[in-house]
Protein backbone atom coordinates (compact mmCIF):
# COMPACT_ATOMS: atom_id res chain seq x y z
CA UNK A 1 0.00 0.00 0.00
CA UNK A 2 1.42 3.49 -0.66
CA UNK A 3 0.22 6.26 1.61
CA UNK A 4 0.49 9.90 0.18
CA UNK A 5 -0.08 12.95 2.95
CA UNK A 6 -2.82 14.96 1.53
CA UNK A 7 -2.65 19.62 2.21
CA UNK A 8 0.44 20.41 4.45
CA UNK A 9 1.28 16.91 6.11
CA UNK A 10 4.13 14.88 6.03
CA UNK A 11 4.69 11.03 6.12
CA UNK A 12 7.80 10.28 9.18
CA UNK A 13 8.89 7.06 9.55
CA UNK A 14 10.51 7.35 13.27
CA UNK A 15 13.94 6.93 14.55
CA UNK A 16 14.60 3.19 16.86
CA UNK A 17 13.66 4.35 20.04
CA UNK A 18 16.42 4.49 22.48
CA UNK A 19 17.25 1.35 24.55
CA UNK A 20 18.95 2.10 27.75
CA UNK A 21 20.48 -0.48 30.71
CA UNK A 22 20.66 -0.40 34.14
CA UNK A 23 22.99 -2.41 35.34
CA UNK A 24 22.91 -4.51 33.24
CA UNK A 25 18.84 -4.55 33.18
CA UNK A 26 17.27 -4.42 29.35
CA UNK A 27 13.99 -2.30 29.03
CA UNK A 28 11.73 -3.79 27.71
CA UNK A 29 10.54 -2.60 23.99
CA UNK A 30 7.21 -1.05 25.66
CA UNK A 31 9.77 1.56 28.05
CA UNK A 32 11.49 2.63 25.53
CA UNK A 33 11.58 6.45 25.07
CA UNK A 34 9.81 7.25 22.23
CA UNK A 35 11.68 8.88 19.44
CA UNK A 36 11.57 12.49 18.49
CA UNK A 37 13.78 12.59 15.21
CA UNK A 38 12.62 10.40 11.93
CA UNK A 39 12.97 10.87 8.36
CA UNK A 40 10.24 11.98 5.65
CA UNK A 41 9.46 9.45 3.53
CA UNK A 42 6.23 11.26 1.93
CA UNK A 43 4.98 15.03 2.04
CA UNK A 44 1.53 16.67 0.53
CA UNK A 45 1.47 19.60 -1.78
CA UNK A 46 1.03 22.33 1.08
CA UNK A 47 -2.25 24.63 1.23
CA UNK A 48 -2.58 28.23 -0.86
CA UNK A 49 -1.38 29.90 2.16
CA UNK A 50 1.83 27.06 3.26
CA UNK A 51 3.79 25.76 1.20
CA UNK A 52 6.12 22.91 2.24
CA UNK A 53 9.37 23.31 3.28
CA UNK A 54 10.09 20.06 3.85
CA UNK A 55 11.19 17.41 1.54
CA UNK A 56 11.43 13.59 1.52
CA UNK A 57 14.42 12.50 2.64
CA UNK A 58 14.83 15.17 5.12
CA UNK A 59 15.74 13.99 8.87
CA UNK A 60 13.38 15.92 11.25
CA UNK A 61 13.24 16.72 14.98
CA UNK A 62 9.24 16.68 16.14
CA UNK A 63 7.40 17.23 19.30
CA UNK A 64 6.77 14.10 21.66
CA UNK A 65 3.27 13.78 21.24
CA UNK A 66 3.29 14.94 17.59
CA UNK A 67 1.70 13.53 14.76
CA UNK A 68 -0.65 9.80 14.28
CA UNK A 69 0.65 6.52 14.29
CA UNK A 70 -0.70 4.13 11.31
CA UNK A 71 1.17 1.03 10.37
CA UNK A 72 1.39 -0.24 6.93
CA UNK A 73 2.91 -3.40 5.81
CA UNK A 74 4.23 -3.87 9.38
CA UNK A 75 6.12 -0.77 9.64
CA UNK A 76 5.25 2.20 12.08
CA UNK A 77 4.95 5.66 10.78
CA UNK A 78 3.82 9.27 11.69
CA UNK A 79 1.38 11.44 9.93
CA UNK A 80 1.92 14.56 11.01
CA UNK A 81 1.15 18.46 9.83
CA UNK A 82 4.52 20.30 8.85
CA UNK A 83 4.09 22.61 11.64
CA UNK A 84 4.93 19.76 14.32
CA UNK A 85 8.15 19.56 12.81
CA UNK A 86 10.23 21.83 14.93
CA UNK A 87 13.56 21.12 12.70
CA UNK A 88 15.86 19.61 10.09
CA UNK A 89 18.79 17.88 11.36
Amino acid sequence: MKIKPLADRVLVKPADGEQKTVSGIIIPDNAKEKPSKGEIIAVGTGTKDEEMVVKTGDTVLYGKYAGTEVEVDGVKYLIMRQADILATV
